[in-house]
């Protein structure tokens, strides 16, 4: 196993490494000059005192925006020294500026990136926790009237744009019922509330975001749960044990999930990205401080180091998922080994 991780572990960094080459290519190719508008404001502030090419030189190699390409993503990844000599990229944990904000790009995605995080795993334990014994509900009682209600609104759910479902429950949890905030994350005067009073004001806006992103996440998991288990019942296997008398409760939790849980493993994770992915438009939507909010608005100000930081992050994140995956496999089928 250790020689197998150690080759997914190469895969992922040469992939990883092509991946963000293209990118950096992409997004030095857009008509943005960093250097030159930075330069040219400071020529403004003076009123003429400061010469602008010698401040555009001096903001080129600031920027490391100097040079050909090659040499540009070199110090942007980190590899390739700037003038002074000096090794400040990606590898050394230097993401840029953002242009929007002035500040280093890691300064101003950890808050962002805590809140995503932290809404992303509580949107998929809820989840999960929902589908997966709905899922076997179904598959158990395939063809009630049970099932065929559950089917339907899953199939609902699934179809449903995702911008359509939260403005549908804004409509109806914040205007109708004023259950939820519409938006944002705080109220108003909380800063001077107590930590945990904090922490509650906090979680009282995330629910509605919850709700939708947890409502959106059970129509496709439930079916593939419940079309795993349908499968699963019918191996012969099962009907084996159901002869041997076994309780229909050993028969279902201890034989046909464990089979069902193979081809769900696979789904669980790429869903999970798939929610992690799938939260940046909800939110933009409820005005959320979080990636998604972080992300929309970078492509809006052409704020190219924060973009660029977060399609590194997606990317590293699917990769790692891919990694997780191909691993987990070799613990839920003992069948397959993951060193050969």
């Amino acid at each position: 196993m250790g020689k197998y991780i150690l080759k997914r572990l190469l895969y992922i960094l040469l992939v990883f490494f092509v991946l963000s080459f293209l990118l950096f290519m992409i997004y030095n190719m857009l008509p943005v000059d960093k250097a030159a508008s930075t330069a040219q404001e400071e020529v403004k502030a003076s009123k003429g005192k400061l010469n602008y090419e010698e401040r555009y030189q001096y903001w080129q190699e600031k920027y490391g925006t100097n040079g050909n390409m090659l040499e540009r993503y070199g110090r942007w990844l980190g590899i390739y020294p700037y003038s002074d000599g000096s090794f400040n990229g990606m590898l050394e944990g230097n993401f840029g500026t953002s242009a929007q904000y002035g500040k280093p790009v890691t300064e101003i995605l950890i808050e962002p990136m805590k809140n995503t995080v932290f809404i992303n795993i509580l949107a998929t334990i809820l989840a999960l926790g929902i589908t997966i014994p709905l899922g076997i509900f179904c598959a158990v009682k395939r063809g009630s009237r049970r099932d065929v209600a559950v089917q339907v609104g899953t199939i609902i759910g699934y179809s449903l744009p995702t911008f359509i479902i939260a403005i549908v429950f804004i409509w109806l949890f914040s205007i109708i019922l004023g259950w939820f905030p519409v938006s944002g994350m705080v109220t108003a005067g909380s800063v001077d509330w107590s930590p945990m009073r904090q922490f509650w004001d906090k979680m009282y806006h995330f629910a509605l975001p919850l709700i939708v992103m947890t409502f959106c996440s059970l129509g496709g998991m439930t079916r593939y749960v419940r079309a795993s288990m349908i499968e699963a019942l019918s191996m012969d296997c099962i009907r084996t044990a159901r002869a041997k008398g076994l309780r229909e409760k050993t028969v279902i939790y201890s034989h046909a999930w464990r089979n069902a849980l193979i081809p769900i493993v696979t789904l669980v994770i790429g869903w999970f990205l798939g929610i992690f992915s799938g939260s940046l438009m909800i939110e933009n939507i409820f005005a959320l401080n979080g990636v998604g909010k972080m992300y929309f608005s970078a492509l809006t100000t052409s704020d190219n180091e924060v973009v660029l930081a977060l399609q590194m992050f997606y990317i590293l994140l699917g990769l790692a998922g891919n990694l997780i995956i191909d691993i987990a496999y070799g613990f839920v089928d003992p069948r397959i080994r993951v060193n050969k």
